[in-house]
């Protein structure tokens, strides 16, 4: 008998991937998505996945409507991906950050407790939470110190998860990744904004890009390797928390010369601004991870290094912008495309209610 896993945030960047490798193991995947009439879904039709999955309407910060997704599907995993994940933004929208990411955990969590208590639980946590750390490398054990709303949410989430587990003897597990990048990531994230503008740079489309502090470094994956690492939690004997991370570090400095040297430009500080506007209010300026535990326990380790992950990146970004530019100079094709896009859209936004 096949299994069923429900993923929240399927629209974002890890739920695709996700729901990829689920439907490879030959799951049914349920994808939930927010009550809109257009929803997006182009990160799953990036990956050709608009018609292998579910879609359900739901809302994580409406308990009402987690306990009917869950009394109705009742199912084998469940992969808590939601979250209003852009770090920047959760200073500005601090309430709707704290609804999603920590009450929304929380609704879940009463969601299984009540209606499938065998359903096994991941919690998407973040190396955010823990903050400006003292250590060179974070790992399972590393006093967390957030520096932002965002963090401060995702830490909420990360101790009720494990209350959870240790008050009702749930099956639910943390992993805490560190920073996870590809060619769907959004473009308010800092790699993707470098591979974007580097792109449009080559092609003559822009003349330069602005960032806040480029002195800041991170411990960046491929999310498709990371998503691996999520589903072996689920498969283990007893749950436990997880960090899941390169262990090598890399600065933004670096990223932007991998970037601009994969286009054959090497003067690249010359097309980079330095814009007030995208500095923090607190600065998180180091962080890297030790996944010791990961590779031991579960048996992963990541496939893709920080180069070739953003190659890649800056790969997809040129194709995207070259298939924008013929596309404009064919006026038919456009409207077809279009036409056939939105034929397409209309199929499978239809998403499923639970009742």
């Amino acid at each position: 008998m096949k299994k069923s896993a429900i993923i929240t945030g399927i629209s974002g960047q890890d739920g695709p991937y996700l729901a990829k490798l689920l439907l490879e193991k030959n799951y049914n995947v349920f994808g939930i998505l927010p009550r809109h009439s257009s929803p997006n879904i182009e990160n799953l039709r990036f990956l050709g996945l608009e018609n292998k999955i579910e879609l359900i309407t739901g809302d994580v910060t409406d308990e009402n409507s987690m306990y009917r997704l869950i009394h109705s599907i009742r199912p084998d995993e469940f992969y808590n991906l939601a979250a209003q994940s852009f770090v920047g933004d959760s200073w500005e929208l601090s309430k709707v950050t704290t609804n999603i990411n920590a009450v929304g955990t929380l609704n879940i969590l009463n969601a299984i407790r009540c209606n499938h208590q065998i359903t096994r639980f991941y919690q998407a946590s973040t190396s955010e939470m823990f903050g400006n750390s003292n250590l060179l490398k974070q790992n399972e054990l590393t006093p967390f110190k957030p520096t932002s709303p965002y963090a401060t949410s995702k830490l909420y989430a990360y101790w009720t998860t494990v209350n959870y587990r240790d008050s009702y003897n749930l099956y639910t597990s943390n992993g805490i990744l560190f920073n996870h990048e590809s060619p769907i990531r959004g473009k308010q994230f800092v790699t993707r904004k470098v591979t974007d503008a580097v792109a449009k740079i080559k092609l003559g489309l822009e003349k330069n890009i602005f960032l806040g502090n480029i002195n800041s470094k991170r411990d960046w994956g491929f999310a498709g390797d990371y998503v691996e690492a999520m589903w072996l939690m689920l498969q283990q004997k007893k749950p436990d928390d997880f960090v899941i991370a390169s262990g090598k570090q890399y600065s933004i400095k670096d990223l932007l010369k991998i970037a601009f040297t994969s286009v054959g430009i090497n003067n690249w500080k010359n097309y980079v601004k330095i814009d007030g506007r995208f500095k923090r209010p607190s600065e998180l300026h180091s962080l890297c991870g030790d996944s010791s535990k990961a590779r031991k326990q579960l048996g992963w380790k990541p496939k893709t290094n920080f180069k070739k992950l953003i190659e890649l990146m800056v790969r997809e970004d040129i194709k995207r912008y070259k298939q924008h530019i013929i596309s404009n100079d064919n006026r038919e094709t456009v409207h077809f495309d279009k036409f056939k896009g939105f034929s397409k859209l209309s199929k499978i936004t239809k998403a499923k209610k639970i009742s």
